[in-house]
């Protein structure tokens, strides 16, 4: 199981793109990572990269198309081989801070 960006997936492959429209999650945001073992031994995060991941995406700045080649980030890639357990929870405790206005909203006060 791995968390894959949109730019990961294959839209002229019609099959992928089916899958990926019928997808009912996305990227989680509240994410929660154990960093010791239960012995209180830390874990070498590193040995969990898989260094041949990454992709390219296409992005913009200042109105000009960018081209960027994004390695993986925490459970994207960069945690091959490692074990996730996903939890659904309620949507009312998804409050992403995008821009610093978001900050404003009630639920980060």
């Amino acid at each position: 199981l791995q968390i894959l960006e949109s730019s990961q997936i294959d839209m002229d492959d019609p099959e992928k793109k089916e899958m990926f429209e019928k997808g009912t999650h996305f990227n989680p945001v509240d994410l929660v990572c154990a960093v010791r073992d239960y012995k209180g031994h830390k874990f070498d995060l590193v040995k969990y990269v898989d260094k041949a991941t990454g992709f390219i995406s296409y992005k913009s700045k200042n109105g000009k198309d960018l081209k960027a080649l994004e390695l993986p980030g925490l459970w994207n890639g960069a945690m091959s081989d490692w074990n996730t357990v996903f939890v659904e929870v309620p949507l009312s405790t998804f409050n992403p801070v995008k821009t610093v206005n978001d900050l404003l909203r009630e639920q980060h006060q």
